[in-house]
């Protein structure tokens, strides 16, 4: 069936790896803890699903337009119930300074929505691509592509975050990256 054949919340479903993968990007490591990206991705479908004859846009690009508003929503409200509900003072301060650098990293992100209609259909285009090879590698090669390359942690703080030695490191981002080449060309 063609795809514009198709009822519009099929078409939703299609944007889950990169909902992930735009969710695990904004949570500091310190949160993804205490919130799951995928929760927060469901809540954005289920909410999409929910108000999807609101949407007026025409376009793929505008679709995931919508999508990561709804989920920049989710994030926010998440954050900050998450501000209200804590108690121990001393041991959430360092969760304190990763919701600041979550929040400072969605309003960046939130703010690149502002480029040109075709500068962003091609940054859709390529994220929807690396967001599905991404989520085809196994989880440890996946984990340190990400925060190496996409959220800029160095090889020694990966290897702190994930508990890793740094050649350990290096090697997954090494094998994740040869992989990732492969599924990309695939794509192409």
């Amino acid at each position: 069936m063609p795809e514009q054949a198709q009822p519009r919340g099929w078409q939703l479903e299609r944007y889950r790896s990169y909902l992930h993968l735009l969710a695990r990007l904004q949570l500091d490591s310190r949160l993804q803890s205490k919130l799951s990206s995928s929760d927060l991705v469901q809540q954005t479908l289920l909410k999409a699903h929910q108000s999807l004859e609101q949407f007026r846009g025409q376009s793929e690009e505008e679709l995931a337009g919508w999508l990561r508003t709804i989920l920049a929503h989710t994030v926010a409200n998440e954050l900050c119930r998450f501000r209200q509900a804590k108690r121990d003072v001393a041991l959430e301060r360092s969760l304190e300074e990763a919701l600041e650098e979550s929040s400072s990293r969605l309003q960046a992100w939130l703010a690149a929505d502002q480029s040109t209609p075709s500068e962003q259909a091609i940054r859709h285009e390529q994220l929807m691509q690396l967001a599905e090879a991404l989520a085809q590698l196994p989880e440890d090669q996946r984990e340190a592509v990400e925060l190496h390359h996409l959220k800029g942690c160095s090889v020694t703080e990966v290897a702190e975050q994930t508990s890793r030695s740094r050649a350990s490191v290096a090697g997954l981002i090494r094998r994740g990256l040869q992989k990732l080449r492969e599924l990309l060309r695939h794509h192409e």
